[in-house]
This record gives structure tokens, sequence and C-alpha cells, in this order.
């Protein structure tokens, strides 16, 4: 009998032990593709020397060349900068001293863009279906785009009038409002939504994506109705993690998109987005006289100091003061 030798197994390649570590830290698919294009470009901007033959000295030299010659914004290079650190402590077991060195990218201090509720009113009535339902989520109840995409069917008490939002901002759960303007639409998209699930469970399909491995835990939990996202997207797709064919939520251009085209129809020459209808809520609230920890809350912000800025927005134009203008007359 032949003796052969057991094959020895490759270790993972590096891009490959990122994926296995963001999946197990329960990152999003989207963060997952995020780090992994930051790490390619580090590794490529020093040569493709391997990362473990690296560390702070050329993390600062890439983070500050984003900032220099790259002219990216401080948003982009806070992004880089999570990449490489998450690669050094989570993947290669080595935590950078703090990069004092870094030429910081210059984070311009804007207020946020918000509409007046006149304007509001103009972009919702240009707005229909689930386009419609995404948008009052924002607006009525201070959700982030992704927030209201990722919620699911449970997530919703219309008894309580309440939305609970799991995995926030920090991975934090939240329980904000249900407008009472958006009971009825939603209840009827519900209905909608119910009859797809029936139709993919009659086929073969209508399994979900669920979180923290939750489906090894319970299995078949996710073909239960509970777990269904809220705004299904309109065909199945195949999962790039578990290869399964699933029904997966809205595509967030798809709302960006309608946003777009509804700012441009009411004839509002603000750059609207999605996300300038959560800053029109807190700002909304606060003119209404609400208790800024209460918006503080319903937003989901850690420091109450992230609030603050509506208090600017508000303050805008001088409330309350006469210009010398008027004055003069």
């Amino acid at each position: 009998m032949r003796f052969q030798m057991p094959r020895m197994t490759e270790p993972p390649k590096l891009l490959d032990r990122v994926r296995e570590r963001i999946r197990f830290k329960h990152y999003s698919v989207r963060t997952e593709e995020v780090y992994v294009q930051w790490v390619k470009r580090f590794v490529l901007h020093h040569g493709k020397r391997h990362p473990a033959q690296m560390g702070a000295a050329e993390v600062e030299a890439f983070l500050t060349h984003l900032a220099v010659a790259g002219r990216v914004s401080a948003a982009t290079q806070n992004q880089a900068r999570s990449a490489l650190l998450f690669l050094y402590k989570e993947v290669l077991g080595c935590a950078l001293p703090w990069l004092d060195n870094v030429e910081q990218a210059k984070r311009p201090k804007r207020l946020p863009v918000v509409l007046t509720p006149d304007e509001a009113r103009a972009l919702m009535a240009r707005l229909d279906g689930s386009h419609w339902l995404v948008a009052a989520l924002l607006y009525g109840a201070g959700l982030r785009l992704m927030e209201a995409l990722r919620l699911r069917v449970q997530d919703i008490d219309f008894k309580r009038r309440e939305i609970v939002v799991r995995q926030g901002k920090g991975f934090k759960d939240r329980v904000t409002m249900l407008p009472e303007a958006a009971l009825g639409r939603l209840a009827d998209h519900l209905l909608a939504v119910r009859a797809l699930h029936a139709q993919d469970l009659a086929e073969g399909f209508g399994e979900v994506y669920l979180p923290y491995a939750l489906d090894r835990k319970y299995p078949g939990a996710g073909r239960e109705w509970g777990w269904q996202y809220v705004f299904p997207s309109a065909k199945r797709s195949l999962d790039p993690r578990s290869g399964k064919m699933r029904r997966h939520h809205l595509d967030e251009q798809t709302i960006q998109r309608a946003v777009k085209r509804a700012v441009g129809e009411a004839g509002i020459v603000k750059p609207a987005t999605p996300h300038t209808l959560r800053h029109s809520f807190a700002t909304h609230l606060l003119q209404n006289g609400h208790d800024i920890r209460t918006v503080q809350e319903l937003l989901g912000h850690e420091d109450v100091q992230t609030t603050m800025i509506y208090t600017h927005v508000l303050n805008r134009g001088g409330h309350g003061v006469a210009s010398p203008l008027d004055d003069s007359r």
C-alpha cells in the first residue's frame, strides 16, 4: 500500500483573515467591503509589503498621504484609520500606539441642511409607495436611512406606536415613535409584504438573513414572518456570504434617487438628501418645544453635544434679534 503524505493546508490569506474576523464580530457586508478595500490600498501604497512587516510609521505615512496628496475628507480618512486599526488589533493582534503624527484631514464645521415644514410636506407629497414610507420614518421617527431599510416586521409595534431600532450606530438599540400618519399605509404595505413572503415560501425560498448567526441557533427562524424585512427588495439575490438565494432589503440608492427626484419636483433648492429628513425631524421637534434630551434619545446620540447642533440651526438667522437695517427704517 502506497503511503501518502497528508496535505498541508495553507494558512488563510490576509484578506480572507480580515473577512473572517469581520464576520466573527458581526459587522455588516458594507463594512467588510470597505475595510478590505482600505487594507488593499494600504498594502499597495507600501509596495505590497505584508502589514505584519509594517507598523505605526507606515500607517501614519499612509493616512497622511490620504490627507495631503489625496485631499480626502476627514470622514474618509477616519474610515481608513478604522480599517487599519481593525487590521492590526483584531487580525494581526498588534495594537498600534495612538497615531499622533498623522496629518489630519480638516473636518469642516457645517450646519446640517434642514427643510422647513412646508418644504418637508412638499417633498413627501411627491413620493409614493415604499419610497413614501421610508421617507416617513426618516422624517417622522428620526431614523437613519439604513436603520429604516434594515427594520424587521417584529420591530414595529402598532399598539404601542413604537419602532425598535436594532443595531443602530454604535451597535446600540433604541426606541422611537411610530408616526400616526404612517400607520394606515404601513399596515397595508405589510399585508403586501406578507403575501410576497408567502409566495417565496411556496416557491422554496423565504429565508432571510439573520444577525449573530441566529440561523444556526434557531434553524428555520429565518423563514418566520417576524424576521422578514419591512422593506424587502423586489427581487431575490444571492447572499455573498452564505451563497443562499434570499430576498434582501431595498437598496439605499433606490431611496436616494427617489428623494432627489422629489426634491427637484418640489422646487427645493437646498441640497437635500434622505438624511436631511432626519435633520429636519430633530429641528422641528425642538422648534415645537420638545426637550433636547428627549430628542437626543430619539436620535440615538451618545452625547447631547451632538444633538446641540440643531439648536444652532434654530438660532440661524438671528431669531428674536432685530436687524440694524430694519431699525434704520
